[in-house]
C-alpha cells in the first residue's frame, strides 16, 4: 500500500512537471508569434518611440526657454566679470559680465532656428528635384550630373562660398546649407520615384489618362512622405553643427545675434587664462542638442521602416 501511495506521488509530480514545461513552450511561443518580451522595451519600436520622445521633449524646452528669455538676460554687468560656475551662474559669466547660461539658451534656440529653415529649404529642393528627375530621361541625367556635382565638392567648402556670396546673416548662412545640404536627399527620392513608376497602379493610372502632375501629387508624394519627413529631421544636426563651423570662422551670423559659433569663437582669447567655462558648458550643450536632432531622426527612421543604409547627409 505504502509502495503504491509512494508510486502515485511520483507520477503526479511527473505530470506537473510536464504540464509545466508544455505551459512554458506555449509561452514561449506566444511571445515569438506576437512579438511579446519578458524583458521590457526589448522591442526597437517601443524604444524608438521612448527615445524619441525623451529627444523631441529635450529640443522643445531648449528651444521655448530661448524663445522665451527676456532680452535683458543677457545685459552686460561689470561687476560679475569673469566669475566660475556658481548656483547664481551655472554656467559662469564671460569677460562683460554676461551670463553664460542665458547666452547659450538664446544661442541655441537662434541654431535650431537655423537649422529648421535650412532643412526645410533643403528638403524642398530634394522634393522638386526628386520630382523632376522621374518626369523623363533628359531630365534625369541632368539632375543626376547636378547631384554628383554638389557631392563632389566638400560641404564647408561650398558652405563658406555660399554664405559669402549670401552677405552671412541668418537668412544668408539658412540659405547657404539648405543649398548644399539637398543632393543626399534628392538622390534618396529620385530613387523612391523611378521605383513606384513601374509600380502597376502608376502604369493604370498613365493608361487611364491621368495627367503625370496628378499621379504624382495623388499616388507617388504620399509614399515620399516618410522619406522626406526623416531626411529633414536628419539634416537638422548637420545644419546647426556646419551654422557654428561657419560662425566659429567669422562668416555666419553676425557678433550682435546669440549664436553657439560666435560664443566658442570669443572664448578662445580666454582660455588660456583659465575661463574655461566659456567654451566647455557651449560646447557641450550645442553637443547634446545635435544629439538629440540625430536620436529623432533615427527613432523615425525606425518606427517608419526608411531603411538603415539610407543615410541623409
Amino acid at each position: 500500500m505504502k509502495q503504491m501511495v509512494e508510486r502515485s506521488s511520483e507520477q503526479m509530480a511527473e505530470t506537473a512537471e510536464v504540464q509545466k514545461v508544455k505551459t512554458t513552450n506555449q509561452e514561449v511561443r506566444y511571445n515569438i508569434h506576437t512579438g511579446i518580451s519578458n524583458q521590457p522595451f526589448r522591442n526597437p519600436r517601443q524604444r524608438a518611440v521612448i527615445w524619441g520622445s525623451f529627444a523631441l521633449i529635450w529640443i522643445v524646452i531648449v528651444w521655448l526657454t530661448g524663445r522665451l528669455l527676456p532680452a535683458g538676460s543677457t545685459l552686460t554687468s561689470l561687476m560679475d566679470r569673469n566669475l566660475a560656475p556658481a548656483w547664481a551662474h551655472p554656467f559662469g559669466t564671460d569677460w562683460l559680465g554676461r551670463d553664460m547660461f542665458m547666452r547659450t539658451l538664446k544661442g541655441l534656440a537662434t541654431s535650431i532656428q537655423v537649422g529648421l529653415l535650412a532643412a526645410c529649404g533643403g528638403g524642398l529642393i530634394a522634393l522638386l528635384l526628386g520630382l523632376g528627375a522621374a518626369s523623363s530621361k533628359a531630365a534625369d541625367r541632368v539632375i543626376s550630373w547636378i547631384i554628383d556635382l554638389f557631392l563632389s565638392v566638400p560641404h564647408l567648402v561650398s558652405l563658406v562660398m555660399l554664405a559669402f556670396v549670401f552677405g552671412g546673416g541668418l537668412a544668408g548662412v539658412a540659405a547657404a546649407i539648405a543649398l548644399t545640404h539637398w543632393p543626399n536627399l534628392a538622390r534618396i527620392v529620385r530613387a523612391e520615384m523611378i521605383q513606384l513608376k513601374s509600380a502597376e497602379y502608376i502604369q493604370i493610372s498613365h493608361k487611364l489618362g491621368r495627367s503625370r502632375l496628378r499621379i504624382a501629387v495623388q499616388h507617388m508624394l504620399p509614399h515620399l512622405v516618410p522619406q522626406l519627413f526623416v531626411g529633414v529631421l536628419l539634416i537638422f544636426p548637420h545644419a546647426i553643427l556646419h551654422e557654428a563651423a561657419i560662425t566659429f570662422l567669422g562668416l555666419g551670423l553676425s557678433p550682435q545675434q546669440p549664436a553657439i559659433g560666435i560664443i566658442l569663437s570669443e572664448s578662445m582669447r580666454y582660455l588660456s587664462a583659465g575661463m574655461w567655462w566659456l567654451a566647455f558648458f557651449p560646447g557641450l550643450a550645442l553637443l547634446l542638442v545635435v544629439r538629440a536632432f540625430d536620436v529623432l531622426g533615427n527613432s523615425l527612421k525606425t518606427l517608419t521602416g526608411t531603411g538603415s543604409s539610407r543615410e541623409v547627409r
